[in-house]
C-alpha cells in the first residue's frame, strides 16, 4: 500500500536527484530512504529512477508519477485547509433571527465584525418576534436568535447580550416633553402603545408591572409588533410608549424621549441557541459576539 510518506520520499529524491541529499533533507539516513523507494517501485511495478554510480535520473514513468504526486499533495493540502476552516466555523451558513430593536443596538456591530472575520460564511437574517424565534429555533429555521427576554425554554440556552433602561417616547407636542425626567404617575391617564402580550409576554408583563407599581394599569390604545412601528404610532400622536433606551437611535423629529424619575427594572437582549447544537459556525458566532459585546452567561 502506498502511503503519504512514500510520496514525500519520492518527491525529495526526484527534486534532488541524489539520495544522500534527499535523505539529509528528510532528516533520515540514506539506507532506509533507498529501501522505501524500492518498496514504492515494487508496489507500482515500475522503475521510477535510473541509478548509476554517478547520477540518478527519473524514468518516463517517474516523471509522470512526480507530476501526479504534486497534484495529490496539493489536493490534500486543500482538503486539510478546507476541513480546518469548517472546523473553525469559517465556512458555512448561519441563519440569525432577531427582534427589530436589536438593529438599533448590538446587531450592527456584531454583524460587521463577523462579516469581516468570517467572510465565507453565508448569513441569512430573519426579523422575528421573541416567540417566533423560539419556534424557529425548535424547528431549525434559524440557528441563533437575538430575543427581547431571558427565555427559559427547554432545549434552548441564552446569554445576556445587553441590559438597558426603559425610556418614555412622547409625541413632540406632548406637554410632558417640557420635563427633564417624567414620573410614571404622570402617565396614569395616558394612552399607551404596547407590544402584544402573545408576541412578547415577558416584555409586555414588565411594562404592565412597572405601571401597576406606580398605582395604575396602562390604558392600551394600540398594539404593534415591531418597536419601529410603536415609535411611528407615537410620532402620529396615537399614544405614548415605554421602550428600550436603544430605540433613541431610531431618529424621528416628531418623537421626544425622556428618562423616567423612578428606578425601573432593566430590559435586555439575549442570544438564544439550541443547547446541543455543536455547529462550528454557531460556536464561532457566539465567541465573536461575546468579545464584541462582553456579555456574561445567564444562569438558568
Amino acid at each position: 500500500m502506498i502511503e503519504l510518506r512514500h510520496l514525500h520520499y519520492f518527491i525529495a529524491v526526484a527534486e534532488e536527484l541524489h539520495f544522500s541529499r534527499a535523505a539529509e533533507r528528510l532528516h533520515i539516513s540514506q539506507p532506509p530512504l533507498s529501501q522505501q523507494i524500492r518498496a514504492l517501485e515494487d508496489e507500482l511495478g515500475v522503475k521510477l529512477f535510473e541509478r548509476t554510480k554517478r547520477q540518478v535520473q527519473l524514468t518516463e514513468a517517474g516523471k509522470v508519477f512526480l507530476e501526479r504526486s504534486y497534484g495529490v499533495l496539493a489536493q490534500l493540502e486543500q482538503a486539510i485547509a478546507a476541513t480546518q476552516r469548517i472546523g473553525r466555523g469559517e465556512v458555512g451558513r448561519l441563519a440569525i433571527g432577531f427582534v427589530g430593536s436589536a438593529t438599533y443596538s448590538v446587531l450592527p456591530d456584531i454583524l460587521s465584525v463577523f462579516r469581516e472575520q468570517f467572510p465565507a460564511v453565508e448569513l441569512r437574517l430573519h426579523e422575528l418576534t421573541t416567540q417566533e424565534q423560539i419556534q424557529a429555533l425548535h424547528h431549525k429555521q434559524v440557528d441563533v436568535g437575538i430575543v427581547r427576554s431571558a427565555i427559559t425554554e427547554p432545549g434552548l440556552s441564552v446569554e445576556c447580550l445587553l441590559e438597558e433602561s426603559l425610556v418614555l417616547a412622547l409625541p413632540e407636542t406632548h406637554p410632558l416633553c417640557t420635563q427633564v425626567k417624567v414620573s410614571l404617575r404622570a402617565l396614569a391617564e395616558e394612552s399607551f402603545i404596547l407590544f402584544p402580550a402573545k408576541m412578547g409576554p415577558v416584555f409586555y408583563e414588565q411594562i404592565i408591572n412597572i405601571c401597576q407599581q406606580a398605582g395604575f394599569r396602562p390604558k392600551v390604545a394600540q398594539e404593534a409588533v415591531q418597536m419601529q412601528t410603536i415609535i411611528s404610532l407615537v410620532a402620529a400622536g396615537l399614544g405614548i410608549a415605554l421602550v428600550p433606551a436603544s430605540l433613541q437611535n431610531f431618529h424621528t423629529s416628531r418623537v421626544i424621549y425622556r428618562p423616567l424619575q423612578e428606578q425601573t427594572p432593566q430590559t435586555g437582549l439575549y442570544l438564544a441557541w439550541r443547547q446541543h447544537d455543536s455547529s462550528p459556525v454557531i460556536k464561532a458566532f457566539r465567541g465573536l459576539a461575546r468579545k464584541t459585546t462582553q456579555w456574561e452567561l445567564l444562569p438558568l
